[in-house]
């Protein structure tokens, strides 16, 4: 009993495992986007409460599931849970960890960009915005800013909000080509819901990678902050059914796109997979990604595995 709710568990943040030799279990590794599962597990727990884990592709290792959550940077709900399992597991509070958990907020100089301001950096904000496709109904949907000065001064703010309407994560874009810094993102957890106050879970979802790449397909987009899916959105997406999953990265990520299409057809969900060439979903637009995406049938198991064959012989 106590194997089975510690595989539920490594389950809800890993995806569906593969049982190897013994008491072990393969998943797909977070440290690598390799196309197979290369991280086991031992579900077996010692006496001494332990259970030793190893990623064959980037040599990370442990002996207890503990150590393999502060790996990954879990919230304190996972080792609460972890500790109804195997007693011996405990989160430690560590300054670390108070900077993790600490609420995101908003630069103080963050400025809403539907509140007009005669300003160069205004003009010159709504002007990167329109050359990116933004509309104003865009910057109204998501609440769009940017800052004059401070921290993130000549930076475009996309704020992203929860379920419940809290600040989760944003992201910055310099709008002065000038600026040596592009990007400057908040220090905290990416195991969030990107634009999760948004998202209708009744309807088919499109991952991707960016903010811009989900404003720019519209349609129930969650930005991913990155090319891998993170604990919470994976679990949220196997628990609420999800009908259809489209998985929109961009080109360098197929390994990665891959990995998360597996995932979601092993849970016996419909995956519709976009090849992107050479531009993203915000370099395409509306209009182009929306014809792509209509034309695009559900996956079949032969075309994953014709896919990863593909990338071996690259």
């Amino acid at each position: 009993m106590q194997n089975l709710k510690l595989l539920q568990l490594l389950e809800s943040v890993l995806g569906k495992g593969k049982p190897t030799s013994g008491n072990n279990v393969a998943f797909f590794s977070p440290f690598t986007s390799h196309y197979k599962p290369k991280l086991e597990i031992d579900i077996n727990t010692t006496s001494e409460g332990q259970n030793a884990w190893h990623c064959w592709i980037s040599d990370k290792k442990g002996r207890s599931i503990n150590s393999l959550f502060k790996q990954l940077n879990l919230g304190k709900q996972y080792f609460e849970q972890l500790s109804k399992i195997i007693k011996s597991a405990k989160y430690k509070t560590t300054p670390d960890d108070i900077k993790h958990v600490e609420a995101v907020s908003l630069p103080e100089e963050y400025v809403p960009l539907w509140k007009h301001k005669k300003t160069p950096d205004f003009r010159n904000a709504i002007a990167y915005l329109k050359r990116r496709g933004v509309t104003i109904f865009d910057i109204l949907k998501y609440r769009i800013g940017y800052c004059e000065r401070g921290e993130y001064s000549g930076k475009i703010i996309i704020p992203s909000y929860d379920c419940n309407g809290q600040l989760n994560y944003f992201v910055s874009r310099a709008f002065y080509e000038a600026d040596k810094y592009k990007h400057k993102n908040p220090k905290v957890s990416k195991d969030i819901i990107g634009f999760d106050l948004l998202v209708n879970w009744e309807e088919p979802i499109v991952l991707c990678e960016g903010a811009f790449d989900a404003i720019a397909i519209k349609r129930n987009a969650i930005p991913l902050f990155g090319k891998i899916i993170q604990p919470q959105l994976q679990k949220k997406i196997i628990e609420k059914r999800v009908k259809d999953i489209y998985i929109c990265l961009d080109a360098d990520a197929i390994r990665n796109a891959l990995s998360i299409a597996e995932r979601f057809m092993g849970e016996g969900l419909n995956v519709y997979f976009i090849e992107l060439q050479d531009e993203d979903a915000s370099d395409l637009g509306f209009e182009k990604i929306t014809e792509i995406i209509q034309e695009t049938g559900v996956m079949t198991f032969e075309q994953l595995m014709q896919l990863r064959m593909g990338i071996l012989w690259k």
